[in-house]
């Protein structure tokens, strides 16, 4: 019996069938589609020159790309920008093409990813008020670890600070899967600390946020659903105030590069906020752990490569 509830729970999670699932595939099937078929005819453009530098193909690598790491980012909180970037760099484009757009799709994305957990109910902003307290406690973090990182980014060694970055990530990864079968108490400083590093190494590096926040809450006591809802949350104002202070200074954004990544990643958050919805929470904070672990060891091969 308790296995054919295991087997019924777990066919439940992989056919689900809602209204909002099946538009979202179907837009990723059509838009892919569109982008295939025009590669294929290159010389009669359905959007006239604004995309031809890029070509269809080469966007719809990139809507499918922010799709895939949007899903993972919304799911468990982590992955969207660590992944992303790099992949979009070997793509060819430049740093300074790459980060805006990437701040700018992980606001949006953010602040969808924010509406839907609350409406799924993996985590309640109004009446939880832990929930309510940490997200707001982040979100300041955030905007302040942001501006203090804009403002000393010239001073400071990017190198050394993601090595202390990655091995913080690794060992909340570590503690995260060690501690997945039992309940936390809630430390709220541990949070603090945690929020305050990631805030400014997101800032300073443009990355790395996710995966101490997400692990960070878990290891500080929060449901692993919970933490993902918060971090979606704080991370989209943190994105909101990287891209703010962005286009102070540089006054522009690429949108042919902006577009196909807002676009992938917002269609798949109705499927990612559902998807923690029906996953248990042990096997959420084991998923958390891992996928912590996974970046934090990403985050040092970069540096020494």
């Amino acid at each position: 019996m308790y296995t054919d509830s295991i087997i019924r729970k777990l066919t439940g999670i992989i056919t689900i069938k809602t209204t909002r699932v099946r538009i979202c595939v179907l837009l990723v099937l059509a838009i892919s589609a569109f982008l295939y078929i025009q590669s294929l005819i290159p010389h009669f453009s359905f959007w006239g020159d604004y995309f031809s530098r890029l070509g269809s193909i080469t966007i719809l690598y990139i809507f499918l790309a922010a799709f895939t790491c949007e899903y993972i980012d919304s799911s468990l909180g982590m992955g969207y920008g660590t992944t992303l970037t790099p992949v979009l760099l070997l793509f060819g484009f430049a740093p300074l093409q790459v980060v805006p757009c990437i701040l700018l799709s992980e606001f949006v994305s953010g602040l969808a990813a924010t509406l839907m957990h609350h409406r799924d109910g993996n985590v309640n902003f109004f009446k939880d008020k832990e929930a309510k307290s940490a997200a707001l406690m982040l979100s300041l973090l955030s905007i302040v670890g942001t501006i203090i990182a804009v403002t000393m980014a010239v001073r400071v060694s990017k190198f050394w600070l993601n090595i202390i970055i990655s091995i913080i990530v690794l060992m909340a990864g570590i503690t995260t899967i060690a501690t997945s079968g039992r309940r936390l108490r809630y430390q709220r400083l541990h949070m603090i600390i945690l929020g305050a590093v990631a805030a400014f190494n997101k800032g300073l590096s443009g990355g790395g946020y996710g995966p101490l926040v997400t692990s960070g809450q878990v290891v500080s006591g929060l449901d692993a659903k919970k933490a993902v809802g918060i971090t979606s949350f704080a991370e989209s104002l943190t994105c909101l105030t990287g891209l703010t202070f962005y286009l102070l200074f540089r006054k522009s954004i690429d949108w042919k590069l902006a577009l196909p990544l807002t676009v992938g990643a917002l269609l798949s958050v109705p499927v990612a906020t559902l998807t923690v919805k029906h996953i248990p929470e042990k096997v959420m904070r084991l998923a958390v752990g891992i996928t912590t672990c996974l970046l934090g060891t990403l985050i040092l091969v970069k540096l020494f490569i």
